[in-house]
């Protein structure tokens, strides 16, 4: 393996160039992989928000139910499980910028095509499809920048990049709010679609700037980019483990990042500009979130940061669906700290999948136990919109804390890795 025990510094952290801050640290070619990595990421979250943000109107065009409707917001989450293990493969086998320039341009074209679907059955194929992108695109550009970096800032320098869903995330409400007052639903749920072409013009920047990081030499008798060698031994139980941490802890994200538009549209009954701006608080939270939750995984541990904000996240958001009707003003205040400790689980998984596998197989396993986790978890969403016929959006939502029990049980299985060395 290429990881070694547990650390708290090495021989380049005393470097003047690393005592400055966690991209400072990079070297430039590190730096145009950051900007690689947290651009792809960024329009991946913008490409994948989209869906949620017109589902009101993608629900009334085609008439279908709140069971079809999560269907079809996690039909993209199952299939990511594979395009994140095919990702992985093809990382460590052709490297990883190869592979980056790949998923952005699937989930690029796939977007598009979404908002050219003359019925259901297109749409929901097509949005399937997407998750071949999706699922590869955040595991691949993790790997690339967390090979670059020192490990006293890996954490941090992971947690950069997740930040990035947020910024995505903004975009799309922006673009969104910005479509939906000035065009009809029924055209603007295709329009927003096929804003999602952008992300492939990034697509030249990477081709252009960004390469990988020196690997160690592997020997041909070690499998590389190999499923199977993922499964065997001691990296099988953390392979099983950290698959079943991602599980729970996307279960609860994608809940509530599927249905809290449609929530707060129909259950409490806010415009399209106010929902915009119940959704900036919450991802102003989300974006602090992933910043500091990235120095706390660096200064106390990555088990520990995700402990913490499992269980915040699970009581926030217990305590928001179970605000009462006609309280909004505490819906609004509650939505910064939820989205604060929903998305500051986050910042710990860039660098701590990355450190629980060897070189040849770092991507492959980061690509299936992260993918995986969202394809699992994808039955969170799924399963909501079914009980919601029962109990309603909101007391639906509340199921998606049991995510963050899930991953809780998770962490008894895993190591500490703070520190670990990559090469």
């Amino acid at each position: 393996m290429s990881t070694t025990p547990t650390r708290t510094s090495t021989a380049d952290d005393d470097q003047p160039s690393v005592r400055f801050g966690a991209l400072r640290h990079l070297s430039p070619a590190g730096r145009r992989a950051f900007v690689g990595a947290f651009g792809g990421y960024g329009l991946d979250a913008f490409d994948y928000q989209v869906l949620p943000l017109a589902l009101v109107a993608v629900t009334a065009y085609f008439r279908i139910s709140s069971g079809q409707a999560g269907l079809l917001n996690s039909v993209t989450l199952f299939v990511s499980a594979l395009g994140g293990l095919l990702a992985g493969i093809m990382a460590d086998r052709i490297g990883r910028t190869k592979t980056l320039m790949i998923t952005i341009g699937t989930y690029a074209l796939f977007t598009l095509l979404c908002g050219l679907a003359p019925n259901f059955e297109l749409l929901f194929t097509f949005r399937a499809l997407q998750g071949l992108g999706f699922g590869g695109e955040w595991a691949v550009g993790a790997v690339l920048v967390a090979e670059y970096a020192a490990p006293r800032y890996r954490g941090r320098v992971a947690a950069l990049i997740q930040s990035s869903w947020a910024v995505g995330w903004a975009a799309a409400v922006i673009v969104y709010t910005l479509v939906f007052n000035l065009a009809s639903p029924a055209l603007g749920w295709r329009i927003m679609f096929m804003t999602g072409v952008l992300p492939a013009l990034f697509v030249l920047y990477l081709r252009r700037k960004v390469t990988d990081a020196p690997r160690q030499a592997v020997k041909e008798a070690r499998p590389r980019g190999s499923f199977l060698a993922i499964m065997r031994g001691g990296l099988g139980r953390t392979t099983f483990f950290a698959a079943l941490l991602a599980t729970g802890v996307q279960g609860g994200y994608y809940t509530l990042g599927t249905w809290l538009p449609l929530y707060l549209q129909k259950s409490r009954h806010l415009s399209v500009v106010n929902t915009g701006g119940y959704l900036a608080f919450l991802i102003s939270g989300a974006f602090v979130g992933y910043l500091l939750g990235g120095v706390l995984s660096d200064r106390i541990g990555r088990k520990a940061n995700f402990a913490i904000f499992a269980v915040a996240a699970a009581g926030l958001m217990l305590a928001y669906t179970l605000v009462p009707a006609g309280a909004n003003g505490l819906l609004l205040v509650l939505g910064f700290p939820l989205g604060f400790a929903y998305s500051a689980i986050f910042s710990g998984f860039g660098a701590f999948l990355a450190e629980l596998y060897p070189t040849e197989l770092r991507a492959t396993g980061q690509g299936f136990t992260y993918n995986f986790g969202r394809g699992l978890g994808a039955t969170f969403p799924a399963a909501v919109g079914f009980l919601a016929n029962s109990f309603g959006i909101g007391g639906a939502m509340a199921f998606g804390a049991l995510g963050y029990v899930i991953a809780l049980v998770a962490l008894v299985g895993l190591p500490e890795t703070r520190g670990r060395q990559l090469r």
